[in-house]
C-alpha cells in the first residue's frame, strides 16, 4: 500500500476518533495500518464473489434458455420412455418384490406434486415428473410380472409328458424342436408342472403337425441361471416368455390319435387362435424358401422372412457373429425399412403410370396404405421378436405420418414405439435386443436430423443445394449408417456379450449395399409372387446376394479381429448409455452434458484397474469347476460344456483352457482320497475316476471335487474347498476346517465366484460371491421349492 494512502487513513482516524487513552496511541496507529492493509484483500474477495455470482447467474440463464428451447423441440417426450425403462430395470434388479399398492401410492404422490407445480413453480415440474415416470415404470414391471405368473420347474426330472404342439422348428441337423403346452405328466406326476416347455426330438421321425397331441418320455430341466454373477439370467427371460422348462425326448414321441387338446376353443384367446393359424403358414413359407435356395443360404433367407433361425448351422452363425453381421439374422429396422421402402416406391411408381389417378388421388398415400398392410403381414409371419415388433411399430408410425402429411422420421416416433413396447412388456428393456435396437435407431434418426438441418442451413446461406453424385451419396450414406449404428451399439454389445468385432465396420459397409439392393427387395418380390407360385427367380437372386454376404463374412472373420472386453461394471455402462441417449436427443448445448457422461464412462473404464479375476468359479449344478490363472482356466472336464465355458472365457477375458490330468483308478476310499490330495498341483486339476478331482488355486488353496457325499468327511480339514456334485444331503465340516459348496448351496446362490481377500496376517481368506442375494423374485422362487414336501422352503432354511 502507498505511503500517501496510509497517511490519509491515519489523518481520517485522527479526525473521526476520540482522543486515544494514554499509552494507546501507538497501538491505534498500528491497528489502522493493519486495517488499511486488509482492505484490498477484502475488495479482491468481493470481486471474486461477484464474478462467481454473475457467472453462475449467466450459466443458469443459459441452461434455462437451452431447456426452454429443448422443450419447444418437444424432446421432453422423447425422454419419457428412457425414464420408464430405468424404473422397470430398477424394479427387476431389486432383491425383493415391491407390491403394486406401494408403487401406486408412490406414483400418486409424485403425480400430484407434478400437477401442483404451477405458476412460478412450473420450472420445477420436471423434477416431479421424472420420479413419477420412474415409479410408473416400476409399476408396469410389477404388473407384467403378476400377469405372467409362470410356473418354473424346480429341478431336473425324467417324466412322461403329454401335450399340444404349439410350434415347431427344425435345426441344422434335421432335428425338430417343439414348443409344447403340457397337459399331463406321469411316472412321476409333477406337482408343479410347467405350462409350456420346449422339447428337442433327436430321433428321426415324421414331424408332428401344429396342434397335434404328442406323448413321450422326456428329460425336463429348469431354465439355467447366470453362468457367472452378473451375466445373463436365462430363467428371467424364460419366465416372461411363459417357458417353465427346457429339455429333450428320449426317443421319438408318438402322436395320440383322437386325444383331446385339454382346452375348448372357447377358452383360448384370440391371440392364441391367431398364433395357431399362422404357425403352419409361417412354416410353409420357410419350407418353400429353403427348398428354393438350400443350404445355409436358404436357412438365412428363411430367417430374414419368418424369423426361424434354428435351421442355420452353428458354423454360419459363428461366422456372421465374428464378422459383426449377426444382426442380419434378426428382423430389424433396416430389413423392415427396406421392405416397406421398396413396396412404397414400387407401388407409387406403378400408380403414377395410371392415367389421371395421380391427379385425382395422392399416389403416395395409397402406396402408404399398401405398405402398412404389407408390414402388418410381415410382423405376423416373423414370430414377433422384440426387434421385429419395434420395427413394425416404427414403420407403421412413419407410414401413418405420411397419410397425415407429417414428418415421418423423427425422434418422437422412436419414443412412441418404445412407449408402446414398454407399456405392455417392460421386461423387454432388460434384454440386449431392445437396448441395441433402440440405441441404433435413436442414433440413426438423430444423425439424420442433424444432417437434414445442416443441409437446410447450407441451402439458406448459399441459395443452392449441395451437390453430390448418386454413387458418392450411396457410399457416404453406407459408411455413415454403419459407423453410427456400430458406435451406438458397441457399449451394449460389450456389456451383454463381452466381445466386439474389430472389423465389423468393414463387413457392414461391404454388405449393406447387398442388403439394400439384392437381398431385401427381392425377398419382398418373392413374397408378393409366392401366392402365384412365381417366387423361384426372385429367391435365386436373393440367394446370390446372401452368398456374396457370406463370402464377405468369411473373409472378415478370417482376419481374427475380435476384441474380448470382459465383464463391464454397471457404473461405466450406465454413464455411457445415458450419455449417449442425451447426446442423441438434445440439440442445444445441453447435449455436451451427454458427451461429458460418455467421456466420464470411458475414462472410468480406461483408468480404473480391471477388476481382479476370481480365483475359483463354479457352475450352478457343481458339474464344472474352474481355477482361474492369468491367461487360462483349468477345469475338471477335458471337454467342458460349450454353453457355460464360452461365457466364462468371454466374461473373464481368458482364452486358454487347461484340461485335467487323469490318474489310474486305485481301490480303497481312504488311501485313494489321501493319494488324490497329495497329487494337487497349482493351476490344474488332477482327477481319478470314481473318486473326484483335486487342484490348487493360485493362492495355494486346495480344491477338491467329489460326486459322493460320503467322501466329504474324509476331506474335511485336508482341503480348503470341497465341491460336492451330489443332490444328497452333505455332512458339514467342523468350523474352520473346510468350506463346503454343494448343489443344495448352489440352488440358493446360483453359480458362484470365490475371490481372495487379503488379510493383515496370514494367507488371504475366501470371499464367496453368488449370482443371487435372495430367491424371493418370481423367476428365482422355484429354487426354494421342495418337491418332497410339496411346498416352498422359507428363505434361509436348508433345502
Amino acid at each position: 500500500m502507498a505511503e500517501s494512502q496510509v497517511r490519509i487513513v491515519l489523518r481520517d482516524d485522527e479526525h473521526s476518533s476520540p482522543p486515544p487513552a494514554e499509552g494507546t496511541g501507538v497501538v491505534a496507529g498500528k491497528l489502522a495500518i493493519a486495517s488499511a492493509g486488509r482492505a484490498p484483500a477484502d475488495q479482491r474477495s468481493a470481486t471474486i464473489r461477484n464474478r462467481t455470482r454473475s457467472t453462475a447467474a449467466a450459466v443458469s440463464r443459459g441452461i434455462s434458455r437451452a431447456a426452454a428451447e429443448e422443450q419447444e423441440y418437444g424432446h421432453g417426450f422423447v425422454l419419457v420412455p428412457v425414464v420408464l425403462a430405468l424404473g422397470s430395470l430398477a424394479w427387476f434388479a431389486l432383491p425383493e418384490t415391491v407390491g403394486t399398492a406401494k408403487l401406486a401410492a408412490l406414483l400418486c404422490v409424485f403425480g400430484i406434486s407434478a400437477l401442483l407445480c404451477r405458476g412460478n413453480l412450473r420450472p420445477w415440474r420436471p423434477l416431479a415428473v421424472a420420479p413419477a415416470l420412474f415409479a410408473a415404470g416400476m409399476l408396469l414391471a410389477a404388473a407384467e410380472t403378476a400377469r405372467r405368473d409362470t410356473v418354473i420347474l424346480d429341478a431336473p426330472v425324467t417324466t412322461t409328458v403329454r401335450g399340444t404342439v404349439l410350434s415347431r422348428d427344425p435345426d441344422d441337423r434335421g432335428r425338430w424342436r417343439y414348443l409344447v403346452e403340457i397337459q399331463e405328466t406321469s411316472n412321476p406326476r409333477l406337482r408343479r408342472a410347467p405350462e409350456w416347455t420346449t422339447l428337442l426330438a433327436r430321433s428321426r421321425h415324421e414331424p408332428f403337425a401344429i396342434g397335434a397331441i404328442i406323448e413321450g418320455k422326456a428329460r425336463l430341466s429348469p431354465p439355467s441361471g447366470p453362468a457367472l454373477p452378473g451375466l445373463n439370467d436365462f430363467a428371467f427371460g424364460a419366465y416372461f416368455k411363459g417357458l417353465g422348462a427346457v429339455g429333450f425326448f428320449y426317443g421319438a414321441p408318438r402322436a395320440l390319435a383322437g386325444a383331446a387338446s385339454g382346452r375348448d376353443i372357447a377358452e383360448t384367446s384370440l391371440g392364441e387362435r391367431a398364433a395357431a393359424y399362422l404357425a403352419p403358414v409361417r412354416e410353409a413359407i420357410g419350407n418353400r424358401i429353403r427348398s428354393a435356395i438350400g443350404g445355409d443360404t436358404g436357412a438365412i433367407a428363411a430367417a430374414l422372412v419368418t424369423g426361424e433361425e434354428r435351421a442355420i448351422s452353428r458354423e454360419a452363425v459363428e461366422t456372421l457373429r465374428a464378422a459383426g453381421l449377426s444382426h442380419v439374422l434378426a428382423i430389424s429396422g433396416l430389413n423392415m425399412v427396406l421392405a416397406a421402402g421398396t413396396f412404397l416406391i414400387g407401388a407409387r411408381t406403378l400408380l403414377s403410370l395410371i392415367p389421371g389417378l395421380a391427379e385425382r388421388h395422392s399416389a403416395k398415400k395409397i402406396a402408404a396404405v399398401g405398405a402398412l398392410l404389407m408390414v402388418f403381414f410381415y410382423i405376423l409371419i416373423s414370430g414377433g421378436a422384440v426387434s421385429a415388433v419395434r420395427s413394425w411399430i416404427m414403420i407403421s408410425i412413419m407410414l401413418v405420418a405420411v397419410l397425415f402429411d407429417r414428418v415421418s422420421i423423427s425422434l418422437r416416433n422412436v419414443a412412441l414405439a418404445a412407449l408402446i413396447i414398454l407399456a405392455w412388456t417392460p421386461s423387454a428393456a432388460a434384454g440386449p435386443g431392445f437396448q441395441m435396437s433402440f440405441a441404433a435407431t435413436l442414433a440413426l434418426v438423430a444423425g439424420y436430423a442433424r444432417w437434414r438441418d445442416q443441409r437446410r442451413k447450407h441451402r439458406e446461406s448459399s441459395g443452392s443445394r449441395p451437390g453430390m453424385g448418386a454413387v458418392s451419396s450411396l457410399a457416404v450414406g453406407t459408411v455413415a449408417t454403419s459407423l453410427i449404428g456400430g458406435m451406438a451399439t458397441a457399449v451394449y454389445a460389450a456389456a451383454h456379450f463381452n466381445r466386439l468385432p474389430a472389423y465389423g465396420l468393414v463387413a457392414n459397409v461391404l454388405t449393406t449395399p447387398l442388403t439394400s439392393v439384392l437381398i431385401m427387395p427381392f425377398a419382398l418380390f418373392a413374397m408378393l409372387l409366392m401366392p402365384f407360385g412365381l417366387e423361384h427367380y426372385p429367391l435365386v437372386i436373393m440367394g446370390q446376394g446372401l452368398d456374396w454376404m457370406m463370402a464377405v463374412a468369411r473373409y472378415v472373420a478370417a482376419l481374427d479381429g475380435e476384441w474380448t472386453t470382459g465383464r463391464m461394471a454397471d457404473g461405466p455402462f450406465f454413464l455411457i448409455a445415458l450419455g449417449g441417449t442425451l447426446l442423441c436427443v438434445l440439440r442445444t448445448r445441453l447435449a455436451l452434458g451427454g458427451a461429458g457422461l460418455v467421456a466420464l464412462g470411458v475414462c472410468v473404464i480406461a483408468l480404473d484397474p480391471r477388476e481382479e479375476r476370481p480365483s475359483i468359479v463354479i457352475s450352478e449344478d457343481a458339474q464344472l469347476v474352474g481355477l482361474v490363472t492369468a491367461d487360462a482356466i483349468a477345469t475338471n472336464r477335458s471337454r467342458p460344456p460349450e454353453f457355460i465355458f464360452s461365457q466364462w472365457r468371454r466374461a473373464l477375458a481368458v482364452s486358454e483352457h487347461a484340461g485335467p490330468l487323469d490318474l489310474p483308478v486305485y481301490a480303497g476310499s481312504d488311501v485313494d482320497t489321501a493319494a488324490l490330495l497329495a497329487s494337487a498341483k497349482v493351476g490344474v486339476f488332477t482327477c481319478r475316476k470314481g473318486t473326484g478331482c483335486v487342484g490348487r488355486s493360485r493362492e495355494g488353496w486346495t480344491v477338491a471335487i467329489v460326486e459322493k457325499a460320503e467322501l466329504v468327511p474324509l476331506l474335511c480339514g485336508h482341503a480348503d474347498l470341497v465341491v460336492v456334485a451330489s443332490r444328497r444331503p452333505v455332512a458339514a465340516c467342523p468350523p474352520g476346517a473346510s468350506l463346503i459348496i454343494s448343489t443344495g448351496t448352489l440352488r440358493r446362490t446360483g453359480s458362484v465366484e470365490i475371490h481372495a481377500v487379503p488379510e493383515q496376517a496370514g494367507s488371504p481368506r475366501m470371499q464367496v460371491v453368488g449370482s443371487f442375494s435372495s430367491t424371493e423374485r418370481p423367476w428365482q422362487r422355484h429354487r426354494r421349492y421342495d418337491w418332497r414336501a410339496g411346498s416352498f422352503v422359507p428363505e434361509g432354511s436348508p433345502l
